[in-house]
């Protein structure tokens, strides 16, 4: 494997020069686009991406304080409302507060990364002629019937017609069940005596568990006490491991050990057995099985549980608590995934808030289409979004009772010394970014709220999208997605089979396709947010040579079996880091019981999301949860803070009841 995609970056299928990686410390993507006839719509750029360099170098050196103070343009610019963070919960805050404040009032969605969306980010691939995307962080639409009166409306405003895009899909996502494709663990070598990779069985009626099944285990390269372990665990029935405890002492004892130590020592399962289940939830949680709650496990449908006579989780007020388990107790059956995740999202917003900057408008349009970038920051326009931007500082021009509008300091993103800092103001702001740099935009904040922000510490995660020319040694050996346990990624996955409009799910071997390898970095031994404060540093310090080198190496091992080549089939790799990835949700290892399984106001969450004269607070973060439609319930409750307090500025600002 001596072929390399390093220090250059295929787009298009097309080598790009290196020097588009000076666009990223422009002031904007309309600066850039205008500036360059080598300008590369961000869907396409490949090579390191996600929080990329140039989105946050400002940040760092806001938060260690040796960001330099500049000259400070004024420009002039009043908008009726500012909003910091043009991701899925920035863009609807603006939707909501047109909606709700009028189309004539003015917006300006300042975001630092180079494309809109936040987490929702497409990805986007041209080879040999097929168009390829896949999502490049969030993934889906989880749980739609879900979604409550607010996030419903956004779906409903922008236009998506979830039946439609179900129906559009029938065929073609079963494609690889057609197939006869199954899910698959592979066993490495270091863990497990010799690669391995494990197909499950066909047979429903067998005992199985996701990518294990009973029959598929007699090859596995296992002692006999782990092979009937896991035999043993996959069965439907299971003897009540936690016998002569009550109801409440057995949900209990879930809720305070965690599903390695349910597994060990309550269930006695062989420890190479065990192993197989450490990463099994991290793509969820960005943490393993050392710091899950058996309780989510149980509550998820992990193995192990059946014979303890815990019923089902009740529909209602626990299916929708945001901040618990993984952000909702309870999840249901359907999810939707668009081609490009909810990205597609992101662009019917972006194309209702700025309908300039594309010629698509519908759901089906979202397929194929493009976005003028020049079009996004246009002078005299009634939205305008402005990437590759920081907001550095946040403050009331007055006392935070008396003020009528907000002075927001801004500078180039990938700038860790700026040129020149500049001030826009907005008669209202909302904070659509990360909790965790609220303090150091917003200093004046009272110092218990500046705490409480601080509690979200975000999970890091890496989601790299590898287009591949064919996907044959897949169909040789019959899997679709492969569970890893004991290697660099943790999953392998081909694209889900969908279409929307024009664009179209690859169903040929013999032709392209986008492979899913996911990262997450769980330091056992830590608490849930210093493992995730430690694996953000990891992440940080990789680089997209270290991650070329082992996306070559282990898709090699898996799938060289099926005549695969990573030097000959990888035509292009975008690795999208997210050091700070999903929000922080509240697990009962460490964080107060209540927290978890309660709505009480004592949650960080409540307390950091405090409204604070003319600033709301809007993000996945405000709701402790990573769902969209956490982030779109977070933006209607700031915008509606704020057009209350608008509306009755003889009332205090504290947070109510949503009566717009």
């Amino acid at each position: 494997m001596q072929h390399r995609i390093t220090r250059r970056d295929f787009v298009g299928g097309m080598l790009v020069s290196t020097t588009l990686s000076a666009f990223a410390t422009l002031p904007s993507a309309s600066a850039q686009a205008s500036s360059s006839d080598h300008f590369v719509s961000p869907p396409l750029r490949t090579g390191m991406r996600g929080s990329h360099p140039g989105a946050f170098e400002a940040a760092h050196a806001l938060r260690d304080g040796t960001l330099q103070e500049k000259e400070i343009k004024d420009t002039g610019e009043v908008y009726d409302l500012i909003v910091v963070g043009g991701g899925l919960s920035g863009l609807s805050a603006a939707h909501f507060f047109r909606k709700y404040a009028g189309a004539d009032k003015t917006v300006l969605i300042i975001e630092n990364h180079d494309d809109f969306g936040g987490h929702a980010k497409r990805n986007q691939f041209s080879v040999n002629g097929h168009d390829l995307v896949l999502n490049g962080g969030t993934l889906e639409i989880e749980s739609p019937q879900r979604y409550n009166q607010w996030a419903s409306m956004i779906l409903s405003d922008i236009g998506v017609d979830i039946e439609a895009y179900k129906k559009e899909n029938t065929k073609t996502g079963k494609t690889y069940e057609d197939m006869g494709l199954q899910a698959g663990l592979f066993f490495n070598q270091e863990g497990w005596q010799r690669d391995y990779l494990m197909r499950k069985s066909q047979n429903q009626a067998e005992d199985h568990w996701r990518f294990v099944s009973a029959s598929a285990l007699k090859a596995a390269p296992l002692t006999d006490k782990a092979r009937e372990d896991l035999i043993r665990l996959v069965n439907s029935k299971q003897p009540d491991y936690l016998a002569g405890k009550s109801f409440s002492e057995k949900k209990k004892l879930l809720a305070t050990k965690s599903y390695k130590e349910y597994l060990l020592n309550v269930a006695n399962i062989d420890p190479a057995a065990a192993a197989i289940f450490q990463k099994a939830a991290a793509g969820v949680f960005c943490v393993g099985a050392d710091a899950l709650p058996a309780l989510f496990a149980w509550a998820m449908g992990y193995p192990g549980f059946s014979g303890l006579g815990l019923g089902e989780l009740p529909e209602g007020l626990l299916s929708d608590l945001q901040g618990g388990q993984h952000g909702r107790q309870k999840d249901s059956e359907e999810t939707v995934h668009f081609p490009d995740g909810n990205a597609t999202l992101a662009r019917l917003l972006v194309a209702h808030l700025v309908p300039e900057s594309t010629k698509a408008r519908s759901q089906d349009d979202m397929g194929l289409a493009s976005f003028d970038y020049t079009k996004l920051d246009q002078p005299g326009k009634p939205v305008r979004i402005r990437l590759g931007t920081l907001a550095l500082n946040v403050a009331h021009d007055g006392t935070p009772e008396t003020a009528e509008t907000v002075s927001v300091l801004c500078a180039p993103a990938g700038e860790e010394a700026p040129r020149q800092i500049s001030k826009v103001r907005g008669k209202q702001v909302v904070l659509a970014c990360w909790n965790m740099i609220i303090p150091y935009m917003v200093p004046t904040l009272p110092a218990a709220q500046k705490e409480a922000l601080a509690c979200a510490v975000k999970g890091p995660i890496a989601y790299v999208n590898v287009a591949l020319k064919n996907w044959r040694a897949f169909k040789k050996l019959g899997v679709s997605e492969i569970s890893c346990p004991g290697m660099f990624f943790e999953d392998v996955q081909l694209a889900e089979p969908a279409s929307l409009g024009g664009l179209k799910a690859p169903t040929d071997p013999e032709k392209p396709i986008v492979v899913r390898m996911i990262k997450t970095f769980g330091m056992p031994g830590l608490s849930k947010r210093d493992q995730h404060r430690a694996g953000r540093s990891v992440l940080l310090g990789l680089t997209f040579e270290q991650f070329e080198h082992e996306i070559r190496q282990q898709l090699q091992r898996i799938l060289g079996p099926g005549g695969f080549d990573a030097d000959r089939d990888i035509a292009a790799i975008t690795v999208n880091r997210w050091p700070h990835g999903y929000a922080y949700t509240y697990n009962s290892l460490y964080d107060p019981l209540d927290w978890v399984f309660t709505e009480t106001s004592d949650r960080p969450c409540v307390k950091a999301r405090q409204p604070f004269g003319r600033i709301a607070i809007a993000n996945s973060d405000a709701g402790a949860s990573p769902h969209t439609d956490a982030a779109f319930e977070q933006a209607h409750r700031a915008v509606v803070e704020l057009l209350e307090r608008q509306t009755f500025p003889f009332v205090s600002a504290a947070p109510g009841a949503s009566t717009l």
